[in-house]
């Protein structure tokens, strides 16, 4: 036990710190003992807008505090950390960074205005609140006068810096970035206090319509909007990693808004694709330009868009989203108030944006994708601004499904019957960098089938055939399950029954041959556990993949003829319903917490109860509901190995509302959606938000924004779980399916599921090792569904699939990988297929009918099992709740009964 102890102090101060043994408050401390620049000692100076207080240190004018005027408690920069970061270095609203060069120079010269802090002279501006000279904290040597104001607009809050030519020779600005200096940093805060106090901000970087908005982290009160003004098209989002406050999992650090970014591209940047076209801005001799921001607030984070369109942005809005299939035909709305002059995309021909008829208010486009990767879309508008809207194309969601297994079963199918740590057979993690599986790696869970990074590959195979059941992918899961997980990664007998192991790989040199390690690889790390720390079955997060891999079977076998042979339907469900009692007898401390993937424990309930198995459902039903009334108890129950996470909401939603704990599932809900936003962006578009998993199970390891990573996938399901109770809210069906697309947009052409994207303007690449990326698919595998809806201001609808409108009726073919859910929004009627695939549904307008047509019979999926509301019926009779429907050779179609 005393091991188990002391690799979970180990855990705790890596998740506390910056680098294993160091904890947070320590590099905090540093930063406090740094010498104070700031000039606090001079006092500050409170001003008002109709919207805000602002408060303002009188010795450098930047901000102090941000307060919305209809909660002047609420401060949404850190300032309760003023006096700590009040050094040279350490960046704060109202800072400008910047690169020069005059005519004839290759060389840049890099400025910031909190590099060497002095007292700034203030000075009288007309129409401003405040306003200030720059020279004294800027280099003696600068070709150019700076004044920076704060003024107010309608309300609003205008951040402006004049930059004016002192010389006879053009300047050119290759770099200028105003730093978003908001209160992210989480240390030392409980959940209670986060939530509360905290703040997220997420970034469309999408030029003169590009925005940031920042929200607090229960998702309640305004949301704060920084827009483009004068001459601040949002063109890149740079980390501040010169700022010494020290990122952790406490906090992911600073960034900034960059307007012009050419010398980054052309040094720390080269070769990497940005989202926008790196460029520069020139100033003439003796001339003055304007660059600033609008803050501004939004009612609530659900209007966002609505405050966009008072403050004449650009509004766009993409169905499905900004992640395209190749066989869907995706539509565009965009809402200006100027007209569009032209649409140019980047890769010439990697999308076709054709014109469609306009929509209430709406411009509305047909858009295509025509090849795989990374695509931009910029719209040139006759009043001169440009917007940018990112893309990602993916192959039809069938294909790359498949692909995805193939690659698998092809390239990470680990079968070395020597292998001394007995994981053989069984899909490993893999290295895309260097296309080799990972046998060893320093931090053993990757290569030892447990933990999110090691477990990912093997979860992803299983929940592929949830999707596409293959006969011989099967049989191999079969042998992985019977020979690697049973009696391997989980224990099958002994006091620690059903328990599962944190890695079945181990460091112990005394125990093998000499060169059983790699001596290229650390092993002196806290992460190296030995056998007995690797055989602790106290993680409860590993249990949740090993039950959807029981789970997953028991439905192959169920609802399939001839495609498990090994076992039975029973075993398997027996083993998903004692290893889920096992996670709570057996590693109760974190099972207190929301499991990632906890949402299998719902359906593995859901089927004891069809299956009449009373006793065993009573049971797990009493054990979950313990963890459910102690969610209940508490203000924000997301907590988890980490002080603050964004995986626990999955299950706590979807328990809670089991349990009717409605008040706790909407706390929830609100939680995720302030982590989880919607914008024109597909790297941002439904992207939950994680920050520290590169460092666990990443090949590039640092605390970073990732893109898509299994956030996104998993908090998809409550979202449109909600969305499919309150299917007037379109918000929560866009950000639902742009996590549910954002799960497999990180998949590449080949097959290979990379973990996540990496989000800093120095890679924008992919990472490289297979790590978590399971529980990511588990998320996409468990939520794939279409949707045809029917809105007020856009119309007809189509998320996974695509419509023929006619006269009375709509029609969709389904592009879902699976075909196997449908949701008809103007019925608010969810269909559900156990096995058998729809290709499309007709909706009759006028009289509500709805017909089914369903794929034809295949070797082993003889029979359809379709799941409806109780309203609605079929005249076929009913298997565990399901109607089994007799397949044919061509397709047959339905006509359901209401």
């Amino acid at each position: 036990m005393n091991t188990y102890k002391n690799a979970l102090r180990f855990f705790v101060l890596l998740f506390m710190g910056i680098a294993a043994g160091v904890q947070a408050q320590e590099y905090w401390d540093k930063v406090k003992e740094r010498e104070a620049t700031f000039g606090l000692e001079s006092g500050f100076e409170t001003l008002e807008t109709d919207q805000f207080i602002l408060k303002l240190v009188k010795a450098s004018q930047t901000v102090a505090s941000l307060a919305p005027k209809s909660d002047p408690e609420f401060d949404f920069t850190p300032g309760d950390r003023l006096e700590i970061r009040a050094g040279n270095g350490l960046y704060h609203l109202g800072d400008i960074n910047f690169r020069y060069r005059l005519e004839g120079s290759n060389e840049w010269n890099t400025v910031s205005t909190a590099t060497a802090r002095k007292p700034v002279e203030a000075i009288a501006k007309e129409g401003a609140l405040a306003a200030a000279n720059l020279a004294n904290t800027l280099p003696e040597e600068l070709p150019l006068s700076i004044t920076r104001y704060y003024a107010e607009a309608d309300g609003d809050l205008i951040l402006a810096f004049d930059f004016q030519n002192k010389t006879d020779q053009p300047i050119e600005l290759g770099a200028l970035g105003i730093p978003m200096i908001f209160n992210n940093i989480l240390e030392g805060n409980s959940l209670e206090e986060a939530h509360a106090k905290n703040v997220f901000f997420d970034p469309y970087i999408g030029l003169d319509a590009g925005y940031l908005e920042v929200k607090r982290l229960d998702g309640k009160g305004k949301t704060l909007l920084v827009l483009p003004e004068n001459n601040m098209p949002f063109e890149a989002y740079r980390p501040l990693l010169d700022d010494p406050s020290p990122r952790s999992i406490v906090f992911e650090g600073f960034h900034e808004w960059m307007a012009t970014s050419k010398a980054y591209a052309l040094e720390e940047w080269e070769g990497v694709e940005q989202w926008n076209t790196p460029t520069s801005s020139f100033l003439k001799p003796g001339e003055l330009k304007t660059f600033s921001i609008r803050l501004t607030l939004a009612p609530e984070i659900k209007k966002v868009q609505q405050q966009l369109t008072e403050k004449d942005m650009p509004v766009a809005v993409g169905v499905p989203g900004y992640v395209l299939p190749q066989d869907v035909q995706g539509k565009l709305f965009l809402k200006y108030n100027s007209d569009v002059s032209s649409i140019k995309v980047t890769p010439e021909g990697a999308l076709s944006v054709e014109k469609d008829a306009a929509k209430n208010t709406y411009d509305v486009y047909t858009v295509t994708g025509n090849q795989w990767g990374r695509a931009r879309v910029e719209i040139k508008y006759t009043n001169g601004k440009t917007q940018s809207i990112n893309y990602k194309v993916i192959k039809p969601e069938s294909e790359l499904v498949a692909d995805f297994g193939n690659f698998l079963f092809d390239k990470q199918w680990f079968d070395d019957d020597e292998d001394p740590f007995n994981r053989a057979p069984s899909l490993i993690s893999y290295d895309y960098q260097n296309k080799r599986q990972v046998t060893q790696d320093g931090r053993v869970w990757i290569a030892g089938l447990s933990d999110e990074g090691g477990a990912g590959s093997w979860l992803g195979g299983m929940m592929k055939q949830y999707l596409q059941p293959d006969q011989e992918q099967v049989s191999k899961l079969e042998d992985f399950v019977n020979q690697t997980v049973w009696g391997v990664l989980q224990n099958a007998e002994g006091e620690h029954k059903y328990g599962v192991r944190k890695s079945v790989l181990y460091y112990e040199p005394e125990e093998f041959p000499a060169g059983t390690y790699n001596d290229t690889i650390n092993w002196n790390t806290w992460a190296a556990w030995n056998k007995e720390g690797a055989a602790d079955p106290g993680r409860s997060y590993n249990y949740p993949h090993v039950v959807a891999a029981y789970w997953t079977l028991y439905r192959l076998s169920r609802y399939h003829d001839n495609l498990v042979t090994q076992k039975d339907w029973k075993w398997y469900l027996e083993q998903a319903y004692q290893t889920t009692l096992a996670m709570t007898t057996q590693a109760p401390y974190y099972a207190q917490f929301g499991q990632m993937e906890g949402s299998i424990f719902l359906h593995v309930l859901e089927d004891l109860k069809r299956e009449q198995l009373t006793e065993e459902a009573t049971k797990l039903e009493a054990e979950m509901k313990k963890r459910a009334d102690h969610w209940e108890s508490l203000a924000y129950p997301f907590g988890s190995e980490m002080p603050w996470d964004s995986t626990g909401q999955e299950e706590v939603y979807m328990w809670s509302d089991y349990f009717g704990y409605d008040a706790k599932a909407a706390v929830t809900l609100s939680a995720i959606l302030a982590y989880m936003p919607t914008m024109p962006h597909w790297a941002y578009n439904g992207n939950a938000r994680r920050y520290w998993d590169f460092l666990y199970g990443g090949k590039l390891s640092r605390v970073e924004r990732q893109i898509h990573h299994y956030g996104s996938g998993l908090n998809a399901i409550p979202v449109l779980d909600n969305y499919r109770e309150n299917p007037e809210d379109l918000h929560l069906l866009k950000v639902g399916y742009g996590g549910l697309l954002g799960a497999v947009s990180n998949i590449t052409e080949d097959g290979f599921g990379a973990a996540a994207f990496h989000s800093w303007p120095s890679t924008l690449e992919i990472d490289y090792l297979s790590g978590d990326y399971g529980s990511n698919f588990y998320g996409y595998a468990i939520n794939s569904s279409a949707y045809l809806v029917e809105d007020a201001e856009l119309g007809y609808l189509a998320f996974g699939g695509n419509l023929t409108e006619e006269k009375n009726s709509i029609t969709m073919q389904l592009t879902t990988a699976a075909k196997n859910a449908v949701f008809v929004q103007p019925l608010a009627l969810w269909i559900t297929l156990d096995a058998g695939a729809v290709q499309q549904i007709t909706f009759d307008k006028k009289t509500k009918e709805v017909q089914l047509t369903l794929a034809p019979k295949t070797e082993i999926t003889p029979f359809a099992y379709i799941n409806l509301p109780e309203e609605y019926t079929l005249d076929y009779e009913k298997v565990r709740g399901a109607y089994k429907i007799p397949l044919q050779a061509k397709p047959i179609t339905l006509t359901l009964k209401h």
